[in-house]
Order: structure tokens, then sequence, then C-alpha cells
């Protein structure tokens, strides 16, 4: 099966009636998601509350933005979050009639050339401001589709000197359909390693793949060196590489992950039968390796399973003690690939709720994810980026059934994320998915194949974080995290735990406090604490944080009940230090850590 590289799809934003229709123009024009204003727009797959949020939300995950309103408005949603140039996904105005197409951000990064998709479907005018469009009618840093520019470096001064009077010329293939002008700048579109400078920018069709194998753990850089050595053989230049692809046992090797890392292409992987199909073409059949995995040849078939038919071997097996290296060659530029990916699981912590305490990087991994697995209420809270994706739903409970389905689904290749509330690897779902994956085959663990994906862990704010945040500074001094869930833990330990965490005097945060059937741990613990601690000694609970019905209050200790406690609320103790008082707008919760006797200490050293 043939699969795209990966793209997220833009987001058609209208936020009202007069601009409606146009919004399901572009979005049929560009297959897209109509996102709308709730109350002022009839018809949406999606409907958001307030425009600025919901625009930067988008941006922040790499979503491309497409609003059928002011730019201004764009511009005050995104600004907070522009930095590089490079890795902000376009942003695109248009206006209500669809008369002007602007775009605004990522005009290298696809911009431009949506912007223009989008009026040509409208009729309208498409205002592309870039100068290097305005001048040539192409952007030379964003070569077609399936070439590569080798010295990205070079284009702006290369571009510069050309709107300065330069001419320029073409020598290969006009990728770019653009007349030469002169002895300037020349674009050199070939396959061959050659150098670059502001006077020549260099052009790679994107035609061959590499097919490796190798043993157990190789050395990366012994199958780097051979890598580099085919190609210098073959006169190929890196740039000119498409992908690389080895055998599906081999997908977690890092002599395969790192040269396709050096290389900035995609890992490709096939099965031994898959491979085994091409055994007609191999020019180096093994006996031996059809014995150790099923094909007889791993390098030569995965070259030749991604050129297909048409392509060819440019370069035969070649090999040193540990490493196997293929070049394929195929007719046109490759893009689109055969075989599948490694898979890739990204565990996720979404934070108590709000979408503004969701981390960028989370936001990302969700939006490139295909698959989102988890509790049902956690992948809600995702609200718009959870829209359109496969979803897999799991109760409370079902932990070890999600991590264990997500990880499967890893293992066919595709991209899965793992939803967890808060951080994931605070009380949540990363410490089990290693566990699975640690497991032996007989423990109830994973198959092989799930213990060759990616997995990634990408932060979260914490519940306790979230909580003390809204206090004021309760963790300013020493703190811990204790479960009053018996589920997992035994009853003896928790109290343990707590003992010593009360006779240690830490501010203490309690996770899972009650539930409907365990009421009584959370009282428990009060009485512990309150022979260590005043009664007077503040406490914070903080229920649904980051969410519309947010609920803070605070008690003393010796106040504490447990029927005002739930399972959505976070109970933050202080320790016998921690104060709270009336500070600005209301109580402030807040942990001493001793400056004010250090200062004073240091003063009184000053006065001696």
């Amino acid at each position: 099966m043939a699969v795209r590289p990966t793209f997220v799809k833009p987001v058609v934003l209208t936020l009202s009636r007069s601009g409606e229709a146009t919004a399901h123009r572009v979005a049929k024009a560009i297959d897209a998601q109509v996102h709308g204003r709730e109350g002022r727009v009839d018809g949406a797959d999606v409907f958001f509350a307030n425009a600025l949020d919901h625009a930067r939300e988008l941006f922040a995950a790499g979503i491309p933005v497409i609003g059928v309103c002011a730019s201004g408005i764009l511009i005050r949603g995104v600004a907070s979050l522009l930095a590089d140039k490079r890795n902000e996904p376009p942003v695109i105005s248009v206006s209500d009639d669809g008369g002007v197409v602007v775009p605004l951000l990522g005009g290298h990064r696809g911009a431009n050339r949506l912007a223009r998709q989008i009026s040509e479907a409208l009729g309208g005018v498409a205002a592309v401001t870039t100068a290097g469009d305005v001048a040539m009618g192409v952007a030379l840093d964003e070569p077609p589709v399936g070439y590569a520019l080798a010295n990205p470096e070079d284009a702006k001064g290369a571009m510069a000197a050309m709107l300065g009077g330069a001419g320029m010329r073409v020598t290969g293939s006009n990728i770019f359909d653009v007349e030469s002008t002169g002895d300037g700048v020349e674009l050199i579109i070939t396959e061959a390693p050659v150098a670059g400078s502001e006077a020549a920018l260099i052009y790679h069709p994107q035609r061959f793949v590499l097919g490796l194998g190798c043993a157990r753990n190789a050395d990366p850089a012994e199958m780097w060196d051979l890598v580099q050595s085919v190609l210098a053989d073959a006169g190929i230049a890196e740039g000119a590489v498409a992908a690389v692809a080895s055998i599906d046992l081999k997908g977690d090797e890092p002599a395969m992950i790192e040269t396709a890392k050096r290389l900035g292409v995609p890992l490709r992987l096939f099965t031994a039968a898959e491979l085994e199909a091409e055994v007609a073409r191999l020019q180096n059949p093994s006996d031996v390796v059809f014995a150790e995995v099923g094909c007889h040849g791993v390098s030569e078939g995965a070259a030749l399973a991604i050129v297909g038919a048409s392509g060819s071997l440019r370069i035969a097996k070649q090999k040193t003690a540990n490493v196997t290296v293929a070049l394929g060659e195929a007719v046109e530029p490759l893009i689109e690939f055969a075989g599948r990916s490694r898979g890739r699981l990204s565990i996720v912590g979404i934070g108590p709720g709000q979408a503004s305490w969701r981390t960028p990087e989370v936001s990302r991994l969700v939006a490139d994810a295909e698959e989102l697995v988890g509790y049902g209420l956690y992948i809600d809270l995702l609200g718009p980026l959870a829209i359109g994706k496969e979803q897999s739903d799991f109760p409370l409970g079902g932990e070890e059934a999600r991590c264990r389905y997500a990880l499967e689904q890893a293992a066919l290749g595709k991209n899965v994320a793992l939803v967890c509330s808060g951080d994931a690897g605070i009380y949540a779902m990363g410490a089990l998915v290693f566990e699975l994956m640690d497991r032996g085959e007989n423990e109830m663990g994973v198959s092989d194949a799930a213990h060759r994906v990616e997995v990634v862990c990408s932060p979260g704010v914490s519940a306790l974080q979230g909580a003390a945040a809204r206090a004021g500074a309760p963790l300013g001094h020493d703190f811990c995290a204790i479960s009053l869930s018996d589920l997992l833990t035994p009853r003896d330990d928790i109290l343990r735990r707590l003992k010593a965490a009360a006779e240690g005097d830490f501010v203490i945060a309690f996770y899972n406090p009650v539930s409907k059937t365990r009421r009584t741990l959370l009282a428990e613990a009060r009485d512990i604490l309150l022979k260590h601690r005043p009664a007077d000694t503040p406490v914070m609970l903080a229920s649904s944080l980051g969410r519309p019905e947010e609920h803070v209050r605070y008690r003393r200790l010796d106040e504490l009940q447990v029927d005002e406690v739930d399972m959505l609320t976070v109970v933050l103790i202080g320790s016998s230090n921690s104060k709270l008082a009336q500070l600005g707008e209301g109580p402030r919760m807040y942990t001493p850590r001793g400056y004010a006797r250090k200062i004073d200490g240091d003063l009184s050293e000053q006065a001696s």
C-alpha cells in the first residue's frame, strides 16, 4: 500500500455568516474542516467560543490556519507564539467574499502555494508579498515536492541578488518553469553532489532509496560509513535520497534509525513476505539470510520494494562485517512510499484540562497522531485537536488494556497518542507502557513488533502544579505526592508513607483521595498528620482544575471533611511552616523556604 508523507490538514475558520459560504468553498477546495464561531455560524464541523484562543491553539499544534476574517484577528491570535519562521505553520486570511487571499505566515512552508490554490478555487487574488514570489513567481527555497534544496542557507542571498538585477539560468530540468534571464544565479538540478553558493542553488531530484540490513545492535557509525561509500561510488548526493528501507524486524535498530535521521528522510519497513516478492530481481540472493529472517535479501529487497516495478538497483548489496547497503533508483522523484513506518507511541500529558496549560509539544504530537487512545473524558478535553481522528476510548479500570492496545496499534506502523491528564509520567500511563514492554513473553507483555515502536514521552502540567499555581506557592519548600488509592498499592504501604511524610514535615499532594467506595483513607491521613503539625495547617482543595467548573477552597487541617472531596479533587496539605494569608485579591497559600532567616543572618554577620 502506498502511503503519502505525513501532512497536517489545514483548518478553515469562519467567524460570521457573511463569510460562512466562502469558508465552505475553501474547505471543499483543499479538503479541510470548517471551524465556526458558536452563535454566529450555522454550519461547521467544530464550533469554538473565542477566535483568538482557537487560532492560537491550532497554530501551537502546527496546524495551518485559514481564517475567513480580518487579518488582524489571526495576527493577534498567534502573535505571542511567533518565534522561528522555518517551523511555523501557514496562516492565511481570506476576505468574506473570497476576493482576496493573503498568506500572513509560512510563505515558504506552503502558505503561498496554498493561497494560490484557494484564490484559483474562489476566483480571487492571492496577495503574495514574499519578494521572490513577487519578482519571479516562485519561491526558490520551496522546490516542488520530490526535490530537495541542498543549500537553503544560500537561498536568501541568491534571491536578493536576483531582485537586485542579477540574471538567472537553469541547468538541468526546469522544475520551476521559469525563463533564463542571464548569467547571474544558476539553478542546478542534479543528482550529483555539487557544491552550492549564493550564485548556485542546487536541487536534487529524490529518486533514490537506500536499502539497509545489519546485525543486531550494529554500530551506527559503521552503517553511515558504508552509506557514504555507496553514495560516493554511485555519484549520488545525500539530498537525492528519498527514504531508507529495511525489514520490519530491524525497525528498532539504532543503525537504521540514525541513518534515516542524518539524511532527514523516512524509514520504511517491509515484512519478510513483501521482501521475498522481490526475489526474482535480487542480484545477491542468500539462503543464509532466508533461513534467518524469511527472505533471500534484505537490503536489495527493501530498495526494490520502494522503487517499484519500474525501478531498479543502481548499486547492488555492499557489505562490511555487520551492515549491508544497496541503492535503489526510481524513474521519477518519489512522493509516495510503499511499506510502513516504524510506528510511534506518544505518551502525552494534556495538563489538568484547559488548553492554555497544554504544552505546544504535546499539541503537536496530538495533531500529528493518526489515532488517540485514552479515557474518554481526557480525549474530549482536547477539543478541536481530536476532531476527525480515530479515537479509542477505554474506561477507568481498563488502564492495562488501554496501554497494550496503544502499543499494538503503533506496532502496525501507526502514529498513536496515548492521552493522559496532568503529566503522563505522574500516576498515569507512562510507567505502565514501559512495564508492559519490559515483561517477558509469558508475563502478559506485548508483541515483538510492539517492542520495536518509537516511544516518545512529553511532559505536561501535573495536577499538583496546577493546584499550587492557583493557591500561590505552597510547594516553595520540600514536598511529596501520595496516592490514596489502595487498588494497586497495599494499604499498609500507604499508611507507612503517610507517617513518614508526616514526620518529615513535607507539604503533601494527595492524588486519588477518595472514590465512591473508598472513603476512609483520607480521614486516616488527616488524623495521622494532625499528630505532627498544627490543627490550623492550611489545606487546599482544588477540583476540576482548568475547566469551567473549577472550584478552589481552603480549610484548616482539623476541619478537612471527606464528603467535600471527590476523584477530581487534588488535596494539598501544608507543612508546619505553610501559611494562608489574605494577599491582594484573596487568600494565598505559600510555604517559605527560609530566605528571611538567611537575610537576617547575613545582616547580622555584616553588623558584627
